[in-house]
Parts: structure tokens; C-alpha cells; sequence
């Protein structure tokens, strides 16, 4: 079997791809395009440094556009207030009454509840909306009408 000099590059980009799938680090699939960049250098007959050029051209290119493309992305909500990941932020349950310590019990999806105040202000009886859940626990504020 004769290896031409593209294929030391598409080894390392199937072996990059391969780590990706393994790791889940997008960023190796960036190195991997720079691989394939240096294998088609070298398909179109170009020197070692040529092709060398080429994968670092694209692939710290691509890794450094993609790094840039998610700091600039806004941070999800954490998952305890995170309406994508828990569908109970945003209902509503019915405060009866408040103890001092800004807790109490409430009826919700069938079962009964501990709730505590996180809006600002002293916590009222009425409707309150679920702004986040910690265990067992539902963190709620005052109905904004």
C-alpha cells in the first residue's frame, strides 16, 4: 500500500473525528477541518509547508471563530430557574398563608409542596408565579398582573 502525502492528513482528521465523538469537544472537529485542508493541499500537488499552512490557516482559524462565536452567545439561566429545562418555572400556585420565615405549604401538581419567597417585599397571600426550584423545594414571587 503506498501513502501518498495526503494521507497522513486524512488519518489524523478521521483520528481528531474520532476524539470528538469520544470527548465532545467541538473544537476538535475545527483541528479536524484544518486536517483536511492539508490533505487537499497536498491533493493539489503543494509542498509540506503548504499544506502545513493550510491546516493551521483553517484549523486555528475555525477554532479561534468558533471560541469567539460562543463567549459572544448570551449564558443560558441556570437550571434551577431555567424555563428550557424545568417546565415549572412560570406556573402559578396559591399562597393560603405565609410563616415568619417567608416559607410555606402549597398544593401543586397533585401533592403538596414547600415554598419560599424569592420576589422583593414582604410575601402576601394570593397567587404567586414559580420563578425557580431548588430539590423539593419551590422558589416563588408575587403575581406580576
Amino acid at each position: 500500500m503506498d501513502w501518498t502525502a495526503a494521507t497522513p492528513w486524512w488519518v489524523g482528521a478521521g483520528v481528531l473525528v474520532a476524539l470528538e465523538l469520544a470527548t465532545g469537544t467541538f473544537y476538535l472537529l475545527m483541528l479536524s477541518l484544518g486536517c483536511v485542508a492539508g490533505a487537499l493541499a497536498a491533493h493539489l500537488g503543494l509542498g509540506s509547508a503548504a499544506q502545513w499552512s493550510a491546516a493551521a490557516v483553517l484549523g486555528f482559524g475555525a477554532t479561534a471563530l468558533w471560541h469567539w462565536r460562543r463567549a459572544r452567545q448570551p449564558r443560558s439561566a441556570p437550571a434551577a430557574s431555567n424555563r428550557d429545562v424545568n417546565l415549572d418555572i412560570g406556573q402559578t400556585v396559591k399562597v393560603e398563608a405565609w410563616a415568619d420565615d417567608g416559607t410555606a405549604r402549597v398544593r401543586y401538581r397533585g401533592s403538596s409542596w414547600s415554598v419560599k419567597f424569592a420576589g422583593p417585599g414582604t410575601p402576601t397571600p394570593g397567587e404567586h408565579m414559580i420563578v425557580a426550584v431548588e430539590g423539593s423545594t419551590l422558589q416563588v414571587a408575587a403575581q406580576s398582573n
